[in-house]
């Protein structure tokens, strides 16, 4: 897995982290062997590419992913499939969207720009696809519970695989969907369950991650995505209780952190 890495662009989760800017909210990168792919463009990933060092190019992005449409996953999904596309003028790269992203009232892809990209592949369970001739994008089968229609996504590539546990509320399936793999990311918003769903609020707390973690045993596990109660309890310390209750390998993300996929 020569020069295959996943950059943090933000590590925000939710609304209030996300509108004071307390974490950046510009999703992930990752290179895959020659295969760039970004996940969930929110506000101010376009300044972030830019910003980063060394700088990320995103004309040379080769695909996106949405995984739902709520605005802190899809702010920048426009521009970047602009910027990828060269304003339009050349028809590249693959989107992966949920149809509601695509359709109706609620589409966030604006549908002049969905005849920009080369390919457009609308996210469905069980979904695989081939992103390159070592890597492959594969999709649970199930949608997440997260209020909208929303995915997580699973990609293997040479000896490892990698699940991202996007926005989603605590359900059994999640344990068989994601069983495997080696790289666990988990969007983790809340420090602890205070009568979410009955309020409404379709996030996974520290409880959920822990019995996630417990029960998948992956080699790593990267927390993100984290919440105003996550943040105010200090991810990096809560992911060390973690690794002392699992004695599995748990870190918190940073914006801006590189996780190299060749260690």
């Amino acid at each position: 897995m020569k020069n295959s890495w996943i950059k943090f662009l933000g590590t925000a989760g939710a609304r209030f982290v996300m509108i004071r800017q307390l974490r950046s909210s510009a999703g992930i990168w990752y290179a895959l062997e020659g295969f760039n792919l970004l996940v969930d463009p929110g506000p101010g990933t376009l300044v972030r590419c830019a910003t980063s060092r060394p700088r990320l190019d995103p004309t040379q992005l080769h695909g996106i992913f949405l995984s739902h449409i709520h605005i802190d996953h899809s702010t920048d999904i426009n521009v970047m499939i602009e910027a990828m596309t060269d304003g339009g003028f050349n028809h590249r790269g693959i989107i992966f969207a949920p149809k509601e992203a695509l359709e109706g009232k609620n589409r966030v892809i604006l549908p002049y720009l969905q005849a920009a990209p080369q390919q457009i592949i609308t996210l469905t369970p069980e979904l695989q696809f081939p992103l390159s001739h070592s890597w492959q994008l594969r999709i649970p089968p199930f949608q997440h519970d997260h209020g909208v229609e929303t995915y997580g996504y699973i990609l293997e590539g040479p000896g490892i695989i990698i699940g991202h546990i996007t926005d989603t509320a605590f359900f059994d399936a999640l344990l068989k969907g994601y069983a495997g793999v080696d790289v666990l990311i988990l969007n983790v918003v809340r420090l602890r369950d205070e009568n979410d769903r009955a309020r409404g609020i379709l996030h996974l707390n520290i409880t959920d991650a822990e019995r996630l973690i417990t029960a998948l045993r992956p080699k790593q596990v990267i927390l993100t995505h984290f919440g105003m109660t996550l943040l105010k309890a200090h991810p990096w310390e809560i992911a060390k209780q973690l690794t002392q209750k699992t004695g599995l390998p748990i870190i918190a993300a940073n914006d801006g952190m590189k996780f190299m996929l060749n260690n």
